[in-house]
């Protein structure tokens, strides 16, 4: 597996983690130009739950992007994941091994590029996914090392599964279909998280944690230790670096919400970059529909000014296409959905 070299301390990127030009880290890319939300009140005061849904309409329209703050995770809760995630890729490799594979369609897995040794450009990092909802489902094939890998991570996990309910309520509800719209299917959906570790790179410009790309869910809530990311501004296709805000949780709009609000709400596409300094964890929940349910454009969304641009899809459907495609060549999913 090619994630050894990222074991080995190399002094140099070898030459299958190399993206091309195009994709690589903007160094000079603008810094705190993203939106930040206090969410303090959005669930008991309905005067700020209004100015709420319009700083997340604003942000859903523009960006695809927000931050936010005073979500209701207690910084313990987020401390104890990011340390049960430390904890996991710290253990010896045979202690890890077990979980390795590199089939997209696993329920948990751990590895490195999306299809390990199979694409042609790897990324500079190790991954543990594991599908997490209803948690009582699956906590039972989660990592049992460290020993409180399942108490913490479970912890935050059902936490955030509640929080991106609670903010796909209100992004429904600036579309005008109601807080409720989506309540029951994500209630029984996926949710499937992300644990990334990003070691430290001996030449970060050029080499990438992830490639440009949009995640497919409705939504996807990252919590991180220190900066990395990066988004595209769809208004001027400039690159922008997501500043580290403490306490704050990220937080992506999807394929599905894009495909959902036929194309009003934007799927942010990002990537991930990486330092020579220090080792970089996050931690990604992505929320959506149940593996077979598909999503399609709103009757509501849809009319002589707005015709459907969007086929239907599932998140089966997803991973069907990222097990074929190698991502780090471009290749899109919601590009295939779009009707031309």
């Amino acid at each position: 597996m090619r994630s050894a070299v990222l074991r080995r301390g190399f002094s140099y990127v070898p030459e299958c983690y190399k993206v091309q030009p195009s994709h690589r880290a903007e160094s000079d890319s603008k810094l705190g130009d993203v939106p930040l939300i206090n969410l303090d009140g959005m669930s008991d005061d309905p005067a700020r739950r209004s100015i709420i849904i319009q700083e997340i309409a604003n942000a859903c329209r523009c960006y695809g992007f927000f931050q936010v703050i005073n979500h209701g995770i207690s910084q313990e809760t987020l401390d104890g994941a990011l340390s049960a995630a430390a904890g996991f890729f710290k253990l010896p490799n045979s202690a890890k091994a077990k979980f390795m594979s590199s089939d997209v369609h696993e329920p948990v897995r751990y590895g490195t590029s999306v299809r390990d040794g199979v694409d042609k450009v790897q990324f500079w990092r190790v991954f543990l996914k594991h599908y997490a909802h209803p948690i009582k489902d699956w906590i039972g094939l989660w990592p049992d090392n460290p020993y409180d890998y399942r108490e913490k991570m479970g912890e935050y996990v059902v936490a955030v599964q509640e929080l991106s309910v609670k903010i796909v309520g209100v992004i429904t509800e600036s579309l005008g279909l109601g807080p409720a719209y989506l309540s029951d299917k994500l209630d029984d959906g996926m949710q499937v998280m992300a644990v990334n570790c990003y070691p430290q790179c001996p030449q970060p410009e050029l080499a990438l944690g992830l490639p440009p790309h949009s995640d497919y869910s409705c939504l996807t809530v990252v919590l991180q230790d220190m900066p990395g990311l990066q988004i595209l501004d769809s208004r001027d296709k400039s690159w922008k670096a997501v500043p580290m805000i403490p306490g704050a949780l990220q937080v992506n709009v999807g394929d599905q919400l894009e495909v959902l609000s036929n194309g009003r709400y934007k799927s942010v596409v990002h990537k991930v970059t990486v330092n020579s300094e220090k080792t970089r964890i996050s931690i990604a929940g992505l929320h959506s529909l149940g593996m077979d349910v598909k999503m399609d454009a709103a009757l509501e969304m849809v009319d002589e000014d707005h015709p459907n641009g969007y086929r239907e899809s599932s998140f089966r459907d997803f991973l069907n296409f990222i097990a074929k495609n190698d991502l780090g060549e471009g290749k899109n999913f919601l590009n295939t959905l779009k009707i031309r």
